[in-house]
């Protein structure tokens, strides 16, 4: 009876919680500042150049503390949020790389990954074009990522709409975290496709693991023979990245490099790097 009921609290508090974060979400999307979004910096492995930056999203609340973007996303996933929320962050990553161009010696791209909800809007072009438009961002400095599991959930119906996103000149990628590593079977054919992500789960064990080892080589294998660039995510070591720059990857994000960070700070280390 003690476990069953302990276990009873816990199911209560984590279902209060979960009602807390959905009003708070509602209320921050109304007009609240507790959002943010951080920046990690991608760097050429060629050179290590910046040469852009993902947007993270990043919530502080004043009672509930610090709410993990899992946790976040899982809420507005469950309650409706979702679209609206992506919208947001498209938007404020949009504004953000507006601001910053024009501050290092040639322009930075800003990657925003989006939902399988939000590629299914039917009003998903028109708000892309709309906040591109109201934020003077080229297109060609914003870069879509989706996982493959969000391609394929919209097989057929977000066909036409990655082909009019690469008509508009936004570079797309497939971030292969959901699933391990790319299937070319659900793959869009270039033009649409411009970048494959290397997850982390295979970053983090190089060059030790033999099986990642292998997953890498096939991985830049298919890339490159499709005329794709392939970043790799979740770089710790010095190891990793050189590993990684001998094995021909594009390029390199994580720790090794740099952290996420405001976007004032990814000012500065524009004019810094």
């Amino acid at each position: 009876p003690a476990l069953a009921a302990a276990s009873l609290h816990l199911r209560n508090q984590a279902m209060l919680r979960r009602q807390a974060i959905e009003q708070a979400l509602r209320a921050e999307l109304e007009g609240g500042h507790c959002l943010a979004l951080h920046y990690q910096p991608l760097f050429s492995a060629r050179d290590n150049a910046l040469v852009g930056a993902e947007a993270l999203l990043r919530w502080t609340h004043a009672e509930l503390g610090y709410v993990s973007p899992l946790e976040a996303i899982s809420v507005a996933e469950d309650c409706g949020l979702i679209v609206p929320l992506g919208y947001w962050v498209l938007r404020t990553a949009c504004r953000d790389a507006s601001r910053w161009q024009g501050r290092h010696a040639h322009p930075l791209r800003v990657a925003v990954n989006i939902s399988a909800r939000q590629l299914g809007d039917p009003q998903f072009l028109e708000q892309v074009m709309d906040i591109l438009r109201a934020e003077k961002l080229p297109a060609d400095l914003l870069e879509i990522e989706l996982t493959e599991t969000v391609l394929m959930e919209n097989m057929e119906a977000g066909a036409y709409t990655l082909h009019r996103l690469s008509q508009l000149g936004i570079h797309l990628a497939i971030d292969a975290s959901g699933t391990g590593y790319p299937s070319p079977a659900c793959l869009p054919q270039p033009p649409h496709l411009g970048r494959l992500k290397i997850a982390r789960c295979f970053v983090r064990v190089l060059p030790a693991q033999e099986h990642s080892r292998k997953i890498v080589s096939a991985t830049l294998a298919l890339a490159h023979g499709l005329g794709l660039e392939v970043t790799a995510e979740g770089v710790e070591t010095l190891e990793q990245a050189e590993y990684l720059v001998e094995q021909g990857c594009d390029v390199l994000q994580g720790y090794a490099f740099a952290r996420p960070m405001p976007v004032q700070q990814f000012v500065e280390l524009q004019a810094s790097h």
